[in-house]
């Protein structure tokens, strides 16, 4: 029965992640080591969801840089032990936070690519009023893409989040 309600939220944790465009591996690892009670190998992970040391080392280092699992050393043995962060609720707000502030800044690029294409194309006389509402609504998804990244990379919402989950 343990094992069975393991595995169903080692699932749920990796389809959420995927939603959030984390990537499902990420999801699996972090959810399996949080339902850990000791540190965990790559090897045990691997084994305890099913997949290959490789894919088990590239979501522990993802989950590493977010803060989400922290590496524990271990006397007189070489391997590399995980865990899950200490404080979860406080290091999954600064994940997800950080996963966000990311694809904002992706869609700007983009919004700007798009700006510069849309300014070496020449453009026939015909299609000139669908140019200039398409620079506007660029140009308008770009203010609004500013603010989300201002207001997501501010230090006072980082603050604020922590000190909810303490």
């Amino acid at each position: 029965m343990l094992i069975e309600v393991r595995a169903r939220l080692v699932e749920i944790g990796g389809s959420t992640s995927q939603d959030l465009g984390a990537g499902r591996i990420v999801g699996q690892v972090l959810v399996y080591l949080y339902l850990q009670e000791n540190e965990c190998s790559l090897d045990s992970i691997g084994d305890g969801i099913g997949l290959s040391k490789a894919s088990i080392s590239i979501a522990v280092r993802q989950l590493e840089q977010l803060g989400l699992v922290r590496k524990v050393w271990k006397k007189g043995d070489r391997k590399k032990y995980y865990r899950s962060a200490d404080n979860i609720g406080n290091a999954l707000q600064q994940g997800i936070l950080s996963i966000v502030r990311q694809k904002v800044q992706l869609f700007g690029n983009e919004l700007d690519a798009g700006l510069v294409l849309l300014d070496k194309d020449a453009v026939a006389k015909n299609e000139k009023k669908d140019l200039l509402f398409l620079q506007q609504r660029i140009g308008r998804a770009k203010k609004l893409q500013k603010r989300l990244d201002l207001v997501l990379g501010n230090p006072l919402l980082r603050l604020l989040t922590k000190a909810k989950n303490e």
